[in-house]
């Protein structure tokens, strides 16, 4: 085995290990690994920097500063003293009502981490007037963002689809694959997912935030300071006007990580946040753990971890024709390894060796690209496969041990929904 490779693979388990200890901080560990990558030839210049010029750093980091402002505009109450009345004060019925937003917006915008950021301030300022601990419901309000994304037929998944036709292409298959596909094959999961999230998902949340809230420290003052009239209604207009541009960035020909940075800029120039404001709420920690984590993912894909798995996998379903090993192959292989690199690129390694697998057995590579998107793209348990996760512990105070314990249950039942109900509706023989 590759040298590099081996280095690699023990400064990954090192850094998983100072993650769970929590020791150090997080980022401090990231940014140790991308250098420990980068003394030890497992990734370039590029490799180590990359994470800092990443389009989703930049949309990340602009988009915690288009919902500060928003925060900070009276819609903001307005619409949670609204939802609150329509549900006669009922804190769940309210919270229902945003996991149901949350769960429709991540069908048409193509990021769940753009997704958070728009409703996480609408459940945050829900729960601070109700007196509820973020940390109880921001967890569960993040995987459904996740784990609902592309699956009914809309523009995420139409665009979804079209990759995937292009992959079958690509590797001789006649058949196309259809938007509609992910909504007959994946449909349980929206509702199993919202109902976690509602009864069970809070259970397994921390009463209180394990790491201080970042936005939150320090802030009292500042958030009791009103908007003028002319700043509330542009803070208004701004993030609203963002949002739209999000969900139709294609149709504009605008890229997300631009929009998002019109928007954090103008809710400066505007006045809805001062300068100092808007660099106080960005997150920098977790900017600085998720460039690592870029790093990290970097280093595991350069050095060939990915085509290794690959490869180990392809021969060791050579020769079953059982749909459900199959599934259960495709789809907890590439779920575990995203919760370590970018979910992308994860999705990018194995929906080819899906394909040659299909190809060298005869099957119907439909479901089980199904099982590899949603393998691939399920990933919350570490801030590493989106920065939804980052953004969500920065927001209500996780560390990543309470992650992996509030994670628990959904990891358990998603593989199995998807499998057994997936692999029924389109076998592959």
């Amino acid at each position: 085995m590759d040298s590099k490779l081996m280095i690699c693979i023990v400064i990954f388990a090192v850094t998983l290990v100072s993650y769970m200890l929590n020791r150090i901080p997080m980022w401090v560990t990231a940014l140790l690994s991308m250098a420990a990558l980068y003394i030890t030839g497992c990734i370039d210049d590029a490799g180590a920097l990359g994470g800092f010029s990443n389009t989703n750093t930049l949309l990340m980091g602009t988009m915690f500063i288009v919902a500060a402002g928003f925060r900070r505009t009276s819609i903001v109450d307005g619409m949670c003293n609204g939802l609150m009345k329509m549900t006669h004060g009922s804190f769940r019925m309210a919270y229902l009502g945003y996991l149901l937003l949350a769960a429709v917006l991540t069908n048409f915008i193509a990021s769940p981490m753009v997704v958070y950021a728009i409703v996480s301030p609408l459940l945050a300022a829900l729960c601070d007037s109700t007196g509820t601990s973020r940390s109880k419901v921001m967890f569960p309000m993040m995987v459904i963002c996740v784990s609902c994304c592309g699956i009914l037929p809309l523009p995420t998944a139409i665009q979804q689809a079209g990759q995937f036709t292009g992959f079958m292409e690509t590797y001789g298959f006649e058949q196309t694959f259809q938007p509609i596909y992910f909504l007959v094959g994946a449909w349980p999961v929206l509702i199993v997912s919202v109902l976690w999230a509602l009864f069970l998902g809070p259970k397994f949340c921390p009463d209180q935030p394990v790491l201080p809230i970042t936005a939150k420290s320090g802030s009292g003052q500042r958030e009791q300071e009103k908007l003028s009239p002319f700043a509330d209604k542009a803070g208004i207009i701004i993030f609203f006007v963002t949002i739209v541009a999000l969900i139709f960035s294609a149709q504009l020909h605008m890229k997300t990580w631009f929009i998002a940075l019109l928007g954090a800029l103008l809710m400066v120039v505007f006045g809805v946040l001062d300068q100092r404001a808007a660099l106080r709420d960005i997150p920098w920690d977790m900017l600085m753990l998720f460039v690592g984590a870029l790093a990290l993912g970097t280093g595991l894909t350069s050095t060939g971890a990915g085509d290794a798995i690959g490869s180990w996998l392809a021969a060791a379903v050579g020769g079953t024709h059982n749909s459900y090993l199959l599934g259960a192959l495709f789809f907890i292989i590439p779920f575990l390894i995203t919760q370590f690199m970018l979910n992308r690129a994860v999705s990018a390694v194995f929906v080819p060796i899906c394909l040659l697998t299909c190809q060298a057995l005869g099957a119907n590579p439909i479901g089980l690209i199904l099982l590899v998107n949603a393998g691939s793209l399920t990933a919350f348990l570490t801030p590493m496969a989106t920065p939804a996760v980052a953004m969500c512990m920065g927001d209500a105070g996780y560390d990543l041990k309470s992650l992996v314990k509030s994670g628990a249950l959904i990891t358990l039942i998603l593989p199995v929904v998807y499998i057994a109900y997936t692999m029924t509706v389109f076998p592959a023989f």
